[in-house]
């Protein structure tokens, strides 16, 4: 009985997330029409550090997708690599407006991120900014569903998917993000708007940002995602989530890789936690953690007393969170990203990187090490 109170649990707070995913995508901004696609007044801004063996791919594929755009990329003085992949890109590609700025190194407790935008900024003028990480692929669809966001908000964001590759790491990240992102991001846009950004892309018109101003203001902040959210949000903006995709294509070679990419997100997901009231506090914490949890007392019960309702109730509660994932999946991502078993283990080992979390303040962002106090309390390390 203790197995099926606890599978009947979880399949109901997952029939409810995935009720309200849905409804926030049918009602969130949507493209327009093909024929209307323009992006001629968008200059797109990446922060580019080498590394990824990806790395090239993903670029070539933003220029030939969206050929009109300004692209402006950010690389390090001390980055050959990426300078030497970004001139034999630009070099293949005379058609685009491709400019490379060659950024110094941050000064310390600075975020690298933002203090590489802050370069880019002053090429916007009047048109808009897409903030696009080196890793991330921009659709023209999900582009045009975020302009379209523009028309009635200040910001707008989108939905991570990730593609993965034949290492295990990469697959049980891309589970992470492909079995998460929409059941983040999209339920509680029902009740409140979005207290933050998906960082990897979104749009802001250059205006704004000039009226905010800039990136400048925001460096001292690690986390730039939720340090733009806040910028917007703290002058009467508002954020808008659209429903749409952008691929994110990562190598993670190995077990220690995945690790400390999932350490980090996790302790990002602690600072942004931090600056919500309680009560959005608490329904983050029935919502997201609460299931996790509920799966491991469903596997541990099966395990030291197996039975076969306890067995059947395991069974059901699989094949409903397959099935939930799947057609949510299709609705955002177009295609089915599910991988079984590793999309069970993926769910079976959140509650562990929180753990990791909240014990080890210590991250690793690429080539640097970051200890972190909080979102504007951090400072680099050897």
């Amino acid at each position: 009985m203790i197995a099926l109170a606890i599978g009947a649990a979880y399949v109901a707070l997952l029939v409810a997330k995935t009720a309200l995913a849905f409804r926030a995508a049918r009602r969130g901004p949507q493209p327009r029409p093909e024929a209307e696609w323009d992006f001629s007044g968008v200059v797109i801004a990446q922060p580019i550090l080498s590394g990824d063996p990806r790395l090239a791919d993903v670029l070539e594929t933003n220029v030939g997708t969206l050929p009109s755009a300004h692209f402006i990329w950010l690389i390090d003085s001390d980055d050959p690599v990426a300078n030497t992949v970004c001139r034999a890109i630009a070099a293949r590609h005379p058609e685009v407006r491709i400019e490379i700025l060659v950024a110094p190194p941050p000064p310390d407790a600075c975020n690298p991120k933002l203090f590489k935008l802050e370069m880019a900024r002053s090429l916007v003028g009047d048109r808009t900014l897409l903030v696009l990480d080196d890793d991330t692929c921009m659709p023209a669809a999900s582009l045009s569903a975020l302009l379209a966001g523009l028309e009635d908000h200040d910001i707008a964001t989108g939905l991570p998917g990730y593609l993965d590759d034949d290492h295990w790491p990469s697959q049980l990240l891309a589970q992470f993000v492909n079995n998460n992102a929409a059941l983040t991001y999209l339920p509680l846009l029902n009740f409140w708007p979005p207290p933050t950004i998906n960082g990897m892309a979104y749009v802001i018109r250059g205006a704004t940002l000039d009226r905010l101003g800039g990136f400048a203001p925001l460096t001292g902040y690690l986390t730039d995602d939720l340090a733009v959210a806040q910028l917007v949000l703290s002058s009467g903006g508002s954020i808008a989530q659209t429903a749409w995709p952008q691929w994110v294509q990562t190598t993670v070679p190995n077990s220690r890789q995945y690790v400390r990419q999932m350490h980090r997100w996790f302790v990002f997901a602690r600072l942004l936690l931090r600056t919500q009231p309680r009560h959005m506090q608490l329904v983050i914490a029935l919502l997201y953690a609460l299931p996790g949890l509920l799966l491991w007392g469903l596997v541990v019960t099966v395990l030291l007393a197996p039975s076969p309702l306890a067995l059947t109730s395991l069974a059901f509660v699989v094949a409903a969170r397959a099935l939930a994932l799947i057609a949510l999946q299709r609705r955002v991502y177009g295609r089915a990203l599910h991988r079984p078993l590793l999309s069970l283990v993926s769910e079976l080992c959140q509650p562990l990187h929180l753990v990791h979390a909240s014990l080890v303040q210590t991250i690793v962002w690429r080539t640097r090490r970051y200890n972190v106090r909080n979102d504007h309390s951090f400072r680099s390390l050897a």
